[in-house]
């Protein structure tokens, strides 16, 4: 029961508890295999909460009285029954991330080095009896779990199979995740079973599928990962992050479940820190597009927008123009709704409008910090706007997003939220709109020739294919078998020149503004596109579906 009983012995006797007299007597009537220390407690002369009590103060591990302490059920997921058995363990408790256990034996030093790889790293560990954590043991896990898991069986009564707890379930699925380079986790309760999904590529791929049984436990452990989520509550919405490391890795996930009809659904963001390190030609910029925006980006002042719908790698543009800018003689603040990266060298503010501060709130507040450029996660209302417009036109530069099909839209977006046109002309230097499309895989893509349909879509005719280099997807191991591997950007610029801005100033309309655009070099969305299918980099497949609403 406890290890190293001489060194518990002589503690006893230091202590006062017994006598070198009550020693000979229990070691002359001790029975069989018992020990010395066995039978001193099983003859009364040390109660177990004495020695508990004595080994706690001796090992400096805390002792905690488990008398009428019910334990809480849900963290029964992060111990599994048979585990708490083998290890005379039991879950007490989670402070943040860090799950809190209590054992039996605090010198039993093998047990306590094995635990963080059973279980999870960051545990704390608290001392009581054997016979209190036996009682929250069957608290926690039922007196039947208890015994079928000492038998060999599972809740269900069959014996176990190999499979991994649920810990181990949750933690490969994570760690499948980042090595197949998915930007999303999908865990999503059907009528029979759980759906994984993984989005590669930006597509949805079937992984796996788990018993329906095993929800509860998976969206337990999740929310206990998180350490921000409660267990209990399955009613409403709740947002966490979970932080782990894989091959000396740090895993960086953004937490969102769901209530739905079928049970809570999960889905969990990737955020790839090697992001932070793209610059605009990682990205799938061409040298044209490239030189143009770096143009634009480096000016003193003025505002620069960046467009698109959710998911067209707006936030990672404005990282990698904030790496292209970034010089220790410039000061960068950016305001964000979350942090979703820590920017080395750029001072971050996370939006927290349950105490008040809102975009609005930290953009004033920063101005007094004295910053030469501002990030601003999302203009989304006319005092932030207002606000980013004022700082513009005294001397700061700016670059935030906006969600608008294309370049010239932001205009009126602008406009729509009550943006005065003159301002808008005075500080707005540049719009970039954008969207992501899949990349043939460099290992298997092969000559593709297109269809009719296709280029009239793309607006090509088969004199322009001279001298392209068309290729389609095959597919092979190194992508799945998807014949994609990776993304790139496709954009469009819409430079603010002197013309421009008399245009908008006479509030001319948005196919008005792209005409105009349009004559004086812009390259739309999907002109872009045609370019990098020609190139044999994309598919027609994927610039028409990325640009259907290309009024071009």
């Amino acid at each position: 029961m406890y290890s190293n009983e001489e060194f518990l012995l002589e503690l006893l006797t230091e202590a006062g508890y017994v006598t070198s007299q009550n020693l000979q007597q229990v070691k002359a009537s001790r029975k069989g295999q018992e020990t010395t220390l066995e039978t001193l407690l099983k003859t009364g002369v040390v109660s177990d909460e004495q020695l508990a009590q004595l080994v706690s103060s001796n090992s400096g591990m805390e002792f905690v009285d488990l008398h009428g302490f019910q334990g809480n059920a849900m963290l029964k997921t992060l111990i599994p029954a048979e585990v708490a058995l083998r290890y005379k363990i039991a879950p007490l408790g989670m402070s943040g991330g860090t799950l809190q256990i209590v054992v039996a034996d605090p010198y039993d030093f093998e047990t306590l080095d094995a635990l963080p790889h059973a279980l999870q790293p960051d545990l704390e560990f608290f001392c009581s009896t054997p016979s209190l954590i036996r009682e929250l043991q069957a608290n926690v896990y039922g007196n039947e779990a208890v015994m079928d898991s000492a038998m060999g069986k599972g809740s269900d009564g069959a014996t176990t199979e190999g499979d991994a707890p649920i810990i181990k379930l949750v933690s490969n699925m994570l760690m499948e995740a980042f090595k197949n380079k998915a930007s999303d986790i999908h865990i999503e309760p059907l009528e029979k079973d759980i759906r994984v999904r993984f989005r590669m590529d930006g597509v949805l791929h079937d992984v796996e599928h788990h018993p329906k049984r095993l929800h509860s436990a998976i969206i337990s452990r999740i929310k206990i990962q998180s350490g921000t989520m409660s267990i209990d509550e399955k009613r409403i919405p709740q947002d966490g992050r979970i932080q782990m490391k894989f091959n000396e890795k740090e895993l960086d996930m953004r937490v969102s479940i769901i209530p739905t009809q079928n049970g809570e659904s999960v889905v969990m963001r990737v955020l790839d820190k090697s992001s932070l390190r793209l610059g605009l030609s990682d990205m799938g910029f061409f040298s044209d597009d490239h030189e143009c925006f770096e143009k634009l980006i480096s000016l003193p002042d003025g505002i620069v927008l960046v467009t698109g719908p959710t998911g067209s790698g707006k936030t990672t543009t404005l990282y990698a123009c904030l790496n292209f800018i970034n010089r220790p003689d410039r000061k960068i603040i950016t305001v964000e709704d979350p942090v979703e990266y820590e920017l080395p060298g750029i001072n971050q503010v996370m939006v927290r409008e349950d105490v008040g501060m809102t975009f609005a709130a930290a953009l004033r507040a920063m101005l007094r910090q004295a910053p030469n450029i501002i990030m601003l996660g999302e203009i989304r209302d006319l005092e932030t706007a207002s606000i980013a417009i004022n700082a513009s036109l005294t001397g700061h530069m700016v670059f935030s997003t906006l969600h608008t099909n294309d370049a010239p839209s932001a205009v009126a977006r602008l406009s729509d939220i009550g943006v005065k046109p003159f301002l808008i002309a005075s500080a707005v230097r540049g719009i970039l709109a954008q969207r992501l499309v899949r990349k043939l895989c460099p290992d298997c893509k092969e000559p593709y020739i297109m269809n009719a349909k296709e280029l009239r879509q793309l607006g090509l005719d088969v004199g322009q294919l001279q001298g392209a280099s068309v290729m389609g997807p095959k597919g092979c191991n190194r992508c799945r078998s998807s014949g994609y591997k990776g993304r790139m950007v496709i954009a469009e610029i819409f430079k603010i020149d002197d013309e421009v801005r008399t245009m908008i100033n006479q509030q001319l309309t948005t196919p008005q503004l792209r005409k105009r655009a349009r004559e004086l070099g812009m390259r739309t969305l999907r002109e872009d596109g045609v370019r990098k299918v020609l190139a044999g980099i994309t598919t027609a497949e994927e610039i028409i579906e990325s640009t259907m609403s290309d009024s071009e």
